[in-house]
């Protein structure tokens, strides 16, 4: 038998406190009741838990041994209990969000502001996964919003085209190739690249590109974060092709960018559960991501070349309630410069 949450409780305070004297008076009870409750508990377990050294109380191997977890469990009771006063009191309560890594720098940073400011009592917890993992998150109703960039096949969401951006050249002022208004593969050709893998959406869109141009495209270095790319690109290691998310969240302002053509467009998207009905915190939060998107996403450059943002307007409208749901299509998941914790971006 396993011992009940009281038995718990006292076992914890033992523990913490170090006598039944001190956890008497910590639970407020009488010793007799400590010490009973702690018989009870032994005999559930049916181990001891603690011996008797000079009147003494040592926990046994046992005893060291479920201490951490208990704790751990009445860290997350506290949590709930937490969450039920809020709830209770009309406060806030938490909204999950799971992201890719770009978006996450680029989008949501003045979107979580805004929505703070509506609801300062309330709690984001933001966690960053590929676009696949995203996906799965959100259907399985363990987050409560998922934004990804590309295509979404995943069953059971309802999927929102928030805003597109192309991808770009991102280079040193001072590159030649910086004096063109836009640059193709063939200006490419012969320079190195700083590139996603094959696998993600940009990546294959940029692969795409130079095998119908018919140049081979030779990627010098392939990069998980665009942080990154753009490190490389100021060390002179080559030029980074970047989509307008990625280039925001690398705040590359020392840098040109240009566009890339063929134009290759990557697209945001706003993801929650079919079946489940969005949480007010979610709907709310929604509003914030909206009013936020003409700010920290730059999708072409000022008259110097560098980096701008563009309040350019949402594809779509979503109000948090009825919503038609897209038909996926193409491969599960998305594309961005970056990494979640769990794998490399998507």
């Amino acid at each position: 038998m396993n011992p009940d949450l009281r038995e718990l409780e006292v076992f914890r305070r033992v523990m913490e406190l170090g006598s039944v004297t001190a956890a008497a008076a910590a639970l407020n009870v009488s010793q007799p009741a400590v010490s009973r409750t702690l018989a009870q508990a032994e005999h559930r377990l049916g181990f001891p838990l603690f011996t008797r050294q000079r009147k003494r109380l040592i926990p046994t191997a046992e005893a060291q041994a479920m201490f951490p977890e208990t704790l751990r469990a009445f860290a997350a009771l506290d949590v709930v209990r937490r969450l039920a006063e809020d709830l209770r009191a009309g406060r806030a309560g938490v909204l999950t969000v799971a992201t890719i890594p770009s978006l996450a720098n680029a989008v949501l940073p003045e979107a979580i502001h805004r929505f703070r400011l509506l609801r300062p009592e309330a709690s984001v917890a933001l966690h960053t996964y590929s676009a696949h993992e995203v996906a799965l998150l959100v259907a399985g109703h363990r987050a409560d919003l998922g934004l990804v960039i590309g295509p979404v096949a995943t069953e059971g969401l309802v999927v929102q085209d928030l805003r597109a951006t192309e991808v770009v050249c991102v280079l040193p002022p001072d590159h030649p190739l910086a004096a063109r208004p836009a640059i193709g593969p063939r200006d490419l050709a012969d320079v190195p690249l700083i590139c996603p893998g094959r696998h993600l959406v940009i990546g294959e869109g940029v692969a795409r590109a130079f095998a119908e141009a018919e140049v081979p495209l030779r990627i010098g270095v392939e990069v998980p974060q665009s942080m990154m790319a753009c490190a490389l690109v100021r060390s002179g290691a080559g030029i980074a092709l970047l989509d307008g998310f990625g280039l925001a969240g690398a705040r590359a302002s020392d840098l040109v960018s240009r566009p890339f053509r063929p134009a290759i467009p990557s697209v945001a998207r706003l993801l929650r559960a079919r079946l489940r009905p969005l949480p007010r915190l979610a709907q709310e939060f929604v509003q914030s991501l909206h009013g936020s998107l003409g700010v920290g996403v730059p999708v072409s450059a000022d008259r110097r070349g560098r980096a701008q943002r563009s309040p350019l307007p949402p594809t779509a409208a979503w109000d948090g309630e009825a919503h038609a749901e897209r038909t996926p299509r193409g491969p599960e998941g998305g594309c961005a410069i970056g990494e979640g914790r769990t794998g490399p971006a998507a």
